[in-house]
């Protein structure tokens, strides 16, 4: 079958001018953030994307009558840089509920925060999954991880860290090993301790979701705030360096000259565009999506984040995406479900959608097989790498105008690239036109 696949580019290309006061390089989450700034400090601006549309890793596309994106991927409204520079209430963000459905010896059991749903305290100290001991190990592991202070200790990986806060057996097992192996990318607990309680406050404090329309609409809200003709898609850069009185951007199109370039791709691309600049590895994270005649959970779990505590197979956590925002099923008409399935590594061949097919339906208890594969992505750099010692931001200032903006600049989330092109900007206000930027640059 033969399946139509669009993207979602609301916005015309603009023609590539041959100067522009600043060049930045992608118009990902930090590129545009970065230009917004600029612009907004009066600086002409210029953002030159690869890809046919904005967003970088954060892209939406309609398959048929429903909404995919890229990759499964959420937005945090507790992310302190997200209320600055984005309208959540044009996002429509659509929650997931807080808490976790998990598979286990052929059960299923949910859990929810109590803080959050208070009808679920009974159902939290039902949770059959791990010992009285165990479960108190983990509520002084979260208690902790709310405390700043505690940031400050020691840096190890995050599964040196589990030990040292004495958290094991099968809660740890099923549930938190998972869980965090979906937010960062790998699941043998060698990402910093420090960063990954960062990530776990920030669930504490919000509640993720996707926008109603899709993780597209974010980078769209973001290029709607630049003057028209600021970015150009569909055009590549192969190379930055000096004109005679300028920088200079190569493209398959032409030069443009510059007062200062930002790059702002991801880390593996920004390594080849800016000689000697130190970038971390990327974790690969692929995902499938599944067309369900009907949803494979019943409506009291259909918006929560499903785990196969058993661990059977390649697929680290799933989700029945059109039940938590049902704008990801267009058509009206169109009663199907939308199921995501995260898998770690860039592998979306006919063997492991195989996998991926049993080990969901064991955790559903549904006869995965039958579902339509609507789409399958491997992204083979979607996360940078932190690695203890997390220590904080990278220098963003690659010498003479040349600045680098994207979350291997900050750390590997949704917020680190926000920041980091908020931090390009000043430093590019700072060093390249002597003005004070909008907070102090690093």
């Amino acid at each position: 079958m033969t399946v139509s696949s669009t993207l979602e580019t609301p916005h015309p290309p603009a023609a590539l001018r041959s100067s522009a006061e600043v060049v930045v390089v992608g118009a990902g989450l930090a590129g545009l953030v970065c230009a917004r700034h600029l612009a907004a400090a009066g600086i002409d601006v210029l953002v030159v994307e690869a890809a046919d549309a904005v967003g970088g890793r954060v892209r939406s596309e309609t398959i048929g009558s429903f909404r995919v994106d890229r990759g499964f991927q959420l937005l945090n409204p507790a992310y302190p840089e997200v209320a600055k520079v984005l309208d959540l209430d044009a996002l429509d963000l659509q929650p997931f509920d807080a808490g976790v459905a998990v598979h286990r010896g052929g059960r299923v059991s949910a859990v929810r925060d109590p803080r959050r749903h208070p009808a679920a305290v009974l159902e939290a100290l039902r949770f059959p999954l791990g010992t009285a001991k165990e479960k108190a190990a983990v509520a002084r592991w979260l208690l902790r991880v709310t405390s700043a202070a505690d940031l400050k200790g020691e840096d190890s990986g995050w599964s040196d860290g589990l030990d040292a806060a004495e958290v094991h057996g099968e809660l740890r097992w099923s549930v938190l090993e998972p869980f965090l192996a979906g937010v960062v990318g790998e699941v043998d607990g060698t990402t910093s301790r420090r960063f990954v309680d960062l990530l776990v406050r920030t669930f504490l404090r919000g509640t993720p979701g996707v926008p109603a329309r899709g993780m597209q609409a974010v980078p769209d809200q973001l290029a709607a705030g630049l003057p028209a003709g600021s970015v150009v898609t569909g055009v590549e850069v192969r190379h930055i360096g000096h004109a005679p009185r300028s920088l200079v951007v190569e493209t398959a199109e032409g030069g443009v000259n510059c007062e200062a370039i930002v790059v702002a791709t991801d880390a593996h691309a920004a390594g080849h565009l800016v000689p000697g600049l130190q970038v971390p590895e990327s974790n690969a994270i692929s995902t499938f999506w599944f067309g369900a005649a009907t949803s494979p959970a019943p409506a009291a779990r259909e918006k929560l984040l499903h785990l196969d505590g058993d661990r059977t197979g390649p697929v680290v956590n799933s989700a029945v995406v059109s039940a938590v925002a049902p704008g990801y099923v267009l058509a009206g008409s169109d009663h199907r479900a939308l199921v995501s399935a995260q898998v770690l590594g860039a592998d979306v061949s006919e063997a492991t959608e195989t996998r991926v097919r049993e080990q969901l339906g064991r955790v559903y208890g549904v006869n995965a097989a039958a579902w339509t594969r609507v789409a399958a992505h491997a992204i083979p750099h979607a996360l940078p790498v932190v690695a203890p010692p997390f220590e904080g931001p990278k220098p963003v200032d690659a010498g003479e105008n040349v600045f680098v903006a994207g979350d291997h600049r900050e750390n590997a989330s949704l917020q680190g690239a926000l920041v980091s092109g908020r931090r390009a900007a000043d430093a590019v206000l700072v060093k390249a036109f002597g003005r004070n930027g909008f907070h102090s640059a690093r």
